[in-house]
């Protein structure tokens, strides 16, 4: 099951050029211009938009601290229900995590995003036990849907659920580019609890040991049905989180770059 590590250097890629496109400076506001003597300053368009308080709060946010997810989307399009902004969020209940597991595991994104890796798997002819042509497309489409949702749901929600483990994400949002990163990748090591304590990330290292187990060996090719393949998948899938929440960490700093353009280019 290669096409983990393709994940792994998609995500890399994706990351290292969204951080870098975060970190460019934003173009300083033209200054003022100063009215000619004796010329009038034209009184300002009762319909002009004011900018925004930084003090008002965010609406994303003081929704998060209400339900305790979000809506969130990561490049506006594959879910991101587990990463908040703001610390002051309730806790999640057992039924809560398996419920925002289940919305993002099936949610309408993820069939053309497993489509697009199946494509690619088939055509280099990753795990050649699926075949080729339209059986071996179909074989490979089922794999990767079984294993995101396997994934996703011992990492999210099963051990999270017996271990009393926070799933959420929660961005630090302040700081330089390598502290903020070593939050991200601290996180795949270390989760938060229930009761807001730390303790050792079980449900990430051992939920993603236990779906590459159980992916390997209930119905990908026999061949594959290795120990040291299922070695394999479990060090790329905790690879691939870890990327995941780099990206997370600095997507709301691009997002809001977005937002900023989009606002800025209206008439």
């Amino acid at each position: 099951m290669t096409y983990f590590r393709g994940l792994v250097t998609t995500a890399f890629v994706a990351v290292s050029l969204f951080t870098s496109a975060a970190a460019q400076p934003s173009p300083a506001a033209p200054a003022p211009q100063t009215p000619a003597a004796g010329q009038q300053t034209p009184p300002a368009s009762p319909s002009a938009k004011q900018p925004s308080s930084p003090d008002q709060p965010n609406p994303n946010i003081k929704k998060q601290e209400q339900t305790g997810t979000s809506n969130d989307r990561l490049f506006f399009a594959l879910p991101n229900f587990l990463t908040v902004e703001s610390t002051n969020v309730p806790p999640l209940t057992a039924g809560q995590k398996f419920k925002v597991v289940a919305r993002g595991a099936f949610d309408y994104i993820q069939i053309p995003w497993y489509a697009a890796l199946a494509g690619i798997s088939q055509a280099s002819n990753s795990e050649p036990g699926y075949g080729q042509g339209a059986e071996g497309y179909g074989k490979r489409l089922g794999a990767y849907a079984a294993d995101g949702v396997i994934e996703n749901f011992m990492v999210g929600a099963v051990l999270p659920s017996i271990l009393r483990q926070d799933p959420r994400y929660y961005q630090m949002g302040k700081g330089g580019f390598w502290r903020r990163s070593g939050h991200a990748v601290g996180r795949i090591f270390i989760s938060p609890t229930d009761s807001g304590h730390r303790q050792f990330n079980f449900s990430e290292i051992f939920g993603s040991a236990a779906a590459a187990a159980i992916s390997t060996y209930s119905y990908h090719p026999s061949a594959d049905r290795t120990l040291s393949n299922t070695a394999s998948v479990w060090g790329s899938q905790v690879g691939y989180d870890t990327i995941t929440l780099v990206i997370k960490e600095f997507w709301p700093d691009i997002r809001r770059k977005f937002s900023k353009k989009k606002t800025a280019s209206a008439p």
